[in-house]
């Protein structure tokens, strides 16, 4: 069974604005899919059994080696592709924890660095989002909060809120 086939026709996606210190943004250069060849945010699919947040964290770690925690939610890109697929995609604003040495996944990237976002803007290979992220002024983060219990009745074993 394919990937698409296990995931079925709603996808939900998460991606990571990461920003050091100085400003930089974490991109990576994917080596396949729709922004094969682009500069983009790390990116991937949610597993089942885990949050969404978690699941950013996790791809930002496994796709670049870097340690980061959340800083809030930026937003979420929807669409719907060909006619058929929801794909959901929800952008967190991350801040990476430890060291920025970058060790990019060979079979998935061509490459992964810390770009500044004026730099970026100059890339003819940089994605149509991270255009769109670089000029926009990112002002509202929505924080998450993860000390609230909708009732027990639902049987979260995990549950989080942004806003």
């Amino acid at each position: 069974m394919s990937s698409h086939e296990k995931r079925g026709k709603v996808w939900l996606a998460v991606s990571g604005l990461v920003k050091s210190s100085e400003g930089e943004w974490l991109v990576v250069k994917k080596r396949y899919g729709g922004l094969k060849g682009k500069w983009s945010l790390p990116a991937g699919f949610v597993d089942e059994g885990e949050t969404a947040d978690q699941a950013v964290l996790r791809e930002v770690k496994e796709e670049t080696g870097i340690d980061c925690t959340i800083k809030g939610l930026l937003g979420l890109r929807t669409g719907v592709i060909k006619g058929e697929i929801s794909d959901n995609l929800l952008v967190f604003l991350l801040e990476p924890t430890g060291e920025l040495t970058i060790s990019h996944q060979d079979k998935e990237l061509y490459d992964a660095r810390f770009m500044a976002p004026e730099e970026l803007s100059l890339e003819k290979d940089a994605s149509i989002l991270l255009h769109y992220l670089i000029h926009e002024s990112l002002s509202v983060i929505k924080l998450g909060t993860d000390d609230i219990n909708p009732g027990n009745q639902f049987g979260y074993t995990s549950y989080k809120l942004f806003f």
